[in-house]
């Protein structure tokens, strides 16, 4: 199946887990990823949550693949800041291999979050947030 953002802005909580339960790990991206954030999963708000977001706060991501680093992309101008060390590992939610975005060592603004990301297509990451252990919302990437 073929998935695009309002797609994974459509769906509930549940379903945005099982994709990424059902998903491997795949390769570390590379380049610039275009970023959705999915708050509020399965309800009538999570499109416009997701646009305010975009604009006003967080647009993507750029990795590095060789040095195992990436930047996000904030506010509305989208200025590379928040460093993050990029590796594989296992997964908060089923314990199976994904890719990491860790800030704990790199960011004192953002140093109790750690993001998973795994591959749905080519070029197409679903990732979830977590705060400290808590989860707290998904994400798309688009390279």
């Amino acid at each position: 199946m073929a998935y695009d953002v309002q797609q994974l802005l459509r769906m509930t909580q549940s379903q945005l887990d099982e994709l990424f339960t059902a998903s491997p790990a795949g390769d570390i991206p590379d380049g610039e990823g275009k970023g959705m954030a999915i708050i509020g999963a399965g309800s009538g708000l999570t499109p416009q949550i997701a646009g305010f977001i975009n604009y006003f706060v967080w647009q993507g991501k750029i990795f590095d693949a060789k040095a195992g680093l990436l930047k996000n992309k904030i506010l509305p101008f989208g200025i590379a800041a928040i460093v993050a060390r990029v590796y594989k590992g296992e997964s908060w939610l089923d314990h199976k291999g994904c890719i990491v975005l860790d800030y704990s060592h790199t960011s004192l603004v953002a140093g109790w979050i750690r993001d998973e990301i795994r591959i749905i297509e080519p070029g197409f990451y679903l990732g979830q947030a977590f705060g400290g252990r808590t989860r707290l919302f998904h994400f798309a990437l688009q390279f």
